[in-house]
């Protein structure tokens, strides 16, 4: 195995690969070796021996599996991993030469990636201590564009969103903390997944500012991101940050998307990044979206908090013994930016968090009339001299519309949305509520679907999704009668946030009754070894919200299981025995909807006559 052959594989890819037995974990050694020892991307890369252990421990897991791919989604799929983050056998360095101890065991997101059968491949150059949005605040270097080397990368997580884009590997774990997990997304072409505070496990994650930290993905796709999320969401009682899932929101946007964007924009005088987005709001409005200007600034007052107030100072909290015993190891202008930190008081810092609290409030009530915010990932992008030349004022630059967001609380996923006139890439950013990643996610792959991008700087377009992953948060509920679309019941499920994921089919084991007496009219749906397909409507009630809405459902209906003509198993309305036995068969309609239009036909028409 060569480089050039996985070269740009999304994981569906290496999936495929090993499946017709094209490739081998032992081809994983070969690929680790073909790494150019001068890529500035990397600080670490595995050798042969540390890829064996790893393939020795997968191999002891698989000993029994029946299936593979069930049993270990990400069965051999390398990738990499930013240097603040431990794996067992690497230093982690943070791009600080003067850290040296090896890791004695992984993170929990990287613990959880290897469970899944992922193989780590080498750690990532990042700006020191995760301090900048640049890429190039690093003693290995600075990590250059991959489109256009003198332009900077965007940092921290420099180094992990280069392979990506190369297609070295097809996904690595970044972090984000101003925006770190997006702004190389947005400069590289890739997909940057910051899931909301505490969704992944923060644990052997060297903190930048401890309470807002996020890990975060960097992937080719969307779908790559989402599958490699679902693998490390887990609460993790070791984590003082972990949260658990609400289970309260919906699982896509609405379906009049509607997004709000800063009534006033400040692209730096880059006009090229301005006519990029406005390009991109026509799009979106050309697909139906309805965009509406807000007042940003509350926005701007929190971002500005995050470097620009006492909020420096866990930076400072994070390496405070280092700055007494290695000072001399700090970038100089990570140095100067975290040695801020000393001059605030704990009164400064307490009322900087009321501040942030009051302003986060804002923000959130501001967008719960929105699907999302949407924003330029990044207002502009500089050369690696022009950041060398101004390193803090044009970092800033950078990080105006992400530094907000995790002091808000909210998710966020960076998408490509095409090139700018100079054949740099440009990217925006969609903004939600804590909670709302599966909704980003859903309408992240229409997007890129949509727009059909190659992926990152490879000459690849997008492959065939797979299936959906079902959400873990939600319940599908196939509806079957009242409850559907535009039926006088569907309100029990919009008002819970529940969204209609697809119309299908029953198996054709089901036969549809007109139950007397019931008011609203309802359909009584059974089971029958000799039926028909009835037409049924899916939709993902969040999983908080399913009890009330089924302590809703009147005798003789019920929540229990129903096939689907392909063969899946849902919840969905069901009906006792005794409720069809004095009600009329529609079975012949095919549907709820299609009986209705028959009955209210029959109606008018006696009304009509009546009338004569």
């Amino acid at each position: 195995m060569s480089e050039i052959k996985t070269l740009g594989w999304t994981i569906s890819e290496w999936q495929t690969a090993y499946l017709k037995n094209e490739i081998q974990l032992d081809h994983l050694k070969e690929l680790v070796v073909s790494i150019d020892s001068q890529d500035r991307a990397w600080i670490s890369v595995a050798s042969t021996e540390q890829i064996e252990q790893q393939i020795q421990a997968l191999n002891s897991l698989t000993q029994d599996a029946d299936d593979l791919s069930k049993q270990f989604p990400l069965y051999g799929i390398p990738f990499a991993v930013k240097d603040n983050i431990d794996v067992a056998g690497f230093v982690t360095t943070a791009a600080c030469k003067a850290l040296t101890v090896i890791a004695e065991q992984d993170a929990e997101t990287v613990r959880l990636l290897k469970q899944a059968g992922a193989i780590v491949i080498g750690k990532t150059n990042l700006d020191q201590f995760a301090t900048g949005l640049v890429g190039t605040r690093s003693p290995f270097g600075a990590v250059p564009n991959t489109f256009k080397p003198e332009y900077v990368s965007g940092g921290s997580s420099s180094g992990s969103a280069s392979v990506v884009a190369r297609g070295l590997v097809p996904f690595a774990l970044g972090t984000d903390t101003a925006g770190s997990g997006r702004v190389p997304a947005g400069f590289n072409n890739i997909v940057g997944l910051k899931p909301t505070k505490g969704r992944f496990s923060n644990r052997g994650l060297l903190p930048a500012c401890k309470s807002i930290d996020c890990i975060s993905i960097f992937a080719l796709t969307v779908v790559d991101a989402d599958l490699v999320a679902h693998q490390i969401e887990a609460f993790d009682p070791l984590d003082s940050y972990s949260r658990k899932h609400s289970q309260n929101v919906p699982a896509r946007f609405s379906s009049k998307l509607k997004f709000a964007i800063p009534s006033q924009l400040n692209f730096f005088g880059d006009v090229q990044a301005e006519k990029a987005f406005q390009q991109t709001v026509q799009l979106l409005e050309s697909l139906n979206a309805e965009i509406t200007k807000i007042d940003f600034s509350d926005f701007e007052k929190l971002a500005a908090q995050l470097y620009q107030g006492s909020w420096v100072a866990e930076r400072t909290a994070a390496v405070e013994e280092l700055l007494k015993t290695n000072v001399e190891d700090f970038d100089p202008t990570v140095l100067e930016i975290i040695k801020q930190g000393e001059k605030y008081s704990a009164v400064d810092a307490y009322n900087a968090e009321y501040l942030k609290q009051d302003l986060a409030r804002k923000i959130q009530e501001k967008l719960t009339e929105f699907d999302a915010l949407i924003v330029p990932t990044t207002p502009t992008i500089y050369t690696i001299e022009q950041v060398q030349q101004h390193p803090i004022e044009y970092n800033a630059h950078f990080g105006i519309y992400t530094n907000f967001t995790n002091l808000a609380d909210l998710s966020a996923l960076a998408v490509p949305a095409g090139f700018r006139a100079d054949h740099l890439p440009f990217g925006i950013t969609l903004i939600a509520p804590a909670w709302h990643d599966a909704a980003l996610v859903h309408f992240g792959k229409a997007w890129q679907n949509y727009l059909a991008l190659k992926l990152g700087a490879l000459d690849k377009s997008l492959p065939v999704s797979p299936a959906t992953l079902a959400s873990p948060h939600h319940i599908r509920v196939a509806v079957v009668g009242a409850h559907l679309t535009g039926m006088p019941l569907n309100f029990q499920l919009t008002t819970r946030d529940a969204v209609h994921i697809e119309t299908t089919k029953t198996s054709k084991n089901y036969a549809l009754y007109a139950l007397n007496g019931t008011i609203p009219p309802k359909p009584g749906l059974a089971r029958q070894q000799e039926g028909q397909s009835i037409i049924v409507e899916l939709w993902d009630v969040p999983t908080a919200r399913f009890g009330e809405f089924v302590a809703e459902i009147p005798t003789p209906l019920g929540i229990g299981n129903v096939e689907l003509e392909d063969g899946r198993w849902v919840k969905g309305f069901i009906c006792e025995p005794y409720g069809i036995d004095d009600a009329e068969n529609i079975s012949h309609f095919g549907g709820w909807r299609a009986y209705i239009q028959h009955r209210n036909g029959q109606a008018n028409h006696q009304t009509a006559n009546t009338a004569n």
